[in-house]
């Protein structure tokens, strides 16, 4: 069983994989489309904008195999960034194309003179399928860590896994299948953010 993290140069890739190394996992960190091929699970992490994160991705030949992986129904699990590239558009420094796994849009959080913006530090998820395999020995009231200032906006409220609340009740993680993704970063959500790798790495 093998698990590879994409590598886009966008986010710190070493503390995802030192973070799977604690739950029990090793990882690889590639930016070869044949060892994303080859892999059996696949993470996509990621820290910036997004139309910078899809440029990356395609100079590198990265996007076919990524959509392949998912198309076969290897488990994937997007992180921050790897999660808004999933969707259609991202409307972060004017409109790109994302990835079209799924429909919807990437928006920033509204202004606010009571909230900042970027989103960061730790907030308590809201359960919206407490089936979901990742989910498992967590609890219902856990609390996750955040940094990010756009957040998805599905279209199928059936992809919702996980809602969170700043300002306005927003999409914190998604589960159709075998693609998991997540807003916030378990890398840096100790405990609880750790059960959830190990329990993608247990898929």
């Amino acid at each position: 069983m093998s698990i590879a993290i994409v590598d886009y140069q966008m986010g710190n890739l070493r503390s995802v994989q030192k973070a799977l190394e604690h739950a029990g996992y090793q990882a690889t960190v590639t930016s070869h489309a044949d060892e994303l091929a080859a892999a059996d699970k696949i993470i996509l992490p990621g820290v910036g904008a997004f139309g910078d994160a899809i440029r990356e991705l395609k100079s590198r030949d990265l996007v076919e195999p990524i959509l392949e992986a998912i198309q076969k129904g290897k488990p994937f699990l997007g992180i921050c960034l790897g999660l808004q590239l999933l969707f259609e558009v991202g409307r972060e420094g004017g409109e790109h194309a994302g990835l079209g796994v799924l429909p919807g849009s990437v928006e920033r959080f509204p202004r606010s003179d009571e909230l900042k913006v970027p989103h960061m530090g730790w907030n308590q998820v809201i359960v919206e399928q407490p089936n979901c395999p990742l989910f498992k020995g967590v609890p219902e009231t856990a609390y996750f860590y955040f940094v990010h200032s756009y957040y998805v906006v599905p279209q199928q409220s059936s992809v919702h896994w996980l809602d969170c609340e700043y300002g306005i009740r927003f999409c914190a993680a998604i589960w159709r299948d075998n693609l998991f993704a997540t807003q916030f970063h378990p890398e840096k959500s100790q405990a609880n953010g750790l059960q959830i790798l190990k329990n993608f790495g247990e898929l």
